[in-house]
This record gives structure tokens, C-alpha cells and sequence, in this order.
């Protein structure tokens, strides 16, 4: 770990001790560390600005997976970015996108939230989301209207994640790169392009619901405007780091 620079290096120290934590914790029942520092929709009691930061330091438990391969491409492609930007630089850069992959992410769940609480009761042929809301107001469900809403949370480093792969597709987007899956090597351009128009595609169509599409869509469209952004005031050039 000591080849791999300061903030990237206590990126994954941090997001992968807290993974632990929230496991040891849940075991031995002492709190709940995703009901805590997840993000939940702003109109659930549960919500707290802060997680909108701590969110992205939080990881599902039920496998490794998640954690593995958003820390697996965080080293592979922060460590550059990293030694491009400069630690400060590089540090904004990936809370800007995270931060902006859970804005994004309480915008979607503000549009589609009725659809949700559809999708989880068992409503008359016919009746509408407002009458469904109003019966549950009134008492005529097992659950609130808060505790439904305290249903949506997500966590993850993903919308950062994502941002850092677009910022090194448009850092250095002629650099071949390799899915497990495809037996040649994809420029860093098109495959982030690929990503971007599949997550939006997801999302959209509402394949995949568990998965937080619009948070990584949100963390890539932070990170273009952040980028772009900092092109225009000269801080980012297009010199021999393959710019474009």
C-alpha cells in the first residue's frame, strides 16, 4: 500500500475498515452502521445531510463484491489520477462526484418514489398513489409513511467511482483497457461512454432496481462539469498526459 499515494491509499483504509465495522457491529447488535451513515430520502426521519458524504464510505455486507470492485478500480485508476491532479485536487475531485451522485440520486427517488410504494403494497386494481399514501395516512397500512420512505437508502463509493473513470476517459482517452468479458482491448473513451449510456439505460427502464443507476449517471455528470470546468481556467491542460 505504500506505492499507492496518500489519499487514494486512505481511501480504501477507510472505506474497507468501515465495511468491516458495519459487520461487527450488526453481528454483535450493537447499531447499524448503513441505517446510520447511509444515504435516505430527504423526507424520511432517517435523512441527515451529512450522508450525503458518509454514504459514500459504506458498502454492502451481504457480499464482497461490491466493496471489492469499487476499491479494485479506485486503486487502478485514482492512483494515476492522483499523481495527475495532485492529492488536494484529486481529493475534491472525488467528494464533488460522490456528493453529486447522492444529489442526483435524492432527485430520482423525489420522481419516482410513488412508483416504489406501488411496487411494495398490494393496492385495489385501480387505485392511484395518492389514495394509496392517503390510506396509509389514515392508518389502514401495517406501515407510515416514514417508515416507508426510511426504506430508501443507499450506499457506496460507486458514484465517486464513476467519476473517476470519466475523468481518466477524458484524461487519457486513447488508453486501451480491457473488460473481463471481452477478449480485446476498448479506449477508455468508448468504454466509459459505454458505462454512461448502460447506467442511464437502467435507470430509466428501471432494470436493476437495487442497483443506484442515477448515482453513478449523477457521479459521472459532476465530474464532466468539474472537469471542464477546470480545462477552461487552464488548471487542466492538454499536454503529454494524452488530454484531449
Amino acid at each position: 500500500m505504500s506505492s499507492i499515494p496518500p489519499v487514494t491509499r486512505h481511501l480504501i483504509i477507510i472505506n474497507v475498515l468501515l465495511w468491516l465495522a458495519t459487520i461487527v457491529l450488526m453481528r454483535s447488535h450493537v447499531m447499524d452502521l448503513t441505517d446510520l451513515l447511509g444515504l435516505h430520502y430527504w423526507q424520511s426521519s432517517r435523512f441527515n445531510a451529512a450522508q450525503l458524504v458518509t454514504h459514500m464510505f459504506m458498502h454492502d455486507t451481504s457480499g464482497i463484491s461490491h466493496i471489492f470492485f469499487n476499491m479494485f478500480a479506485l486503486w487502478m485508476f485514482g492512483r494515476i489520477l492522483e499523481q495527475v491532479m495532485g492529492s488536494k485536487r484529486y481529493l475534491f475531485y472525488y467528494l464533488t462526484c460522490g456528493i453529486g451522485a447522492g444529489l442526483v440520486q435524492e432527485l430520482a427517488w423525489q420522481f419516482t418514489w410513488q412508483d416504489i410504494l406501488m411496487s411494495h403494497v398490494s393496492a385495489p386494481a385501480g387505485a392511484t398513489a395518492a389514495q394509496v399514501v392517503e390510506a396509509i395516512r389514515q392508518g389502514q397500512a401495517a406501515f407510515t409513511m416514514d417508515e416507508f420512505y426510511s426504506t430508501m437508502v443507499t450506499v457506496g463509493a460507486s458514484g465517486a467511482v464513476f467519476g473517476i473513470l470519466l475523468a481518466f476517459a477524458m484524461l487519457f482517452p486513447n488508453v486501451p483497457l480491457y473488460l473481463f468479458f471481452i477478449p480485446v482491448p476498448i479506449k477508455a473513451k468508448w468504454m466509459v461512454l459505454g458505462y454512461a449510456a448502460l447506467e442511464l439505460f437502467l435507470g430509466l427502464s428501471g432494470q436493476m432496481t437495487s442497483v443506484a443507476h442515477f448515482a453513478h449517471v449523477g457521479g459521472m455528470l459532476f465530474g464532466v462539469i468539474l472537469i471542464l470546468y477546470w480545462r477552461h481556467k487552464g488548471v487542466l491542460g492538454k499536454g503529454g498526459h494524452g488530454y484531449y
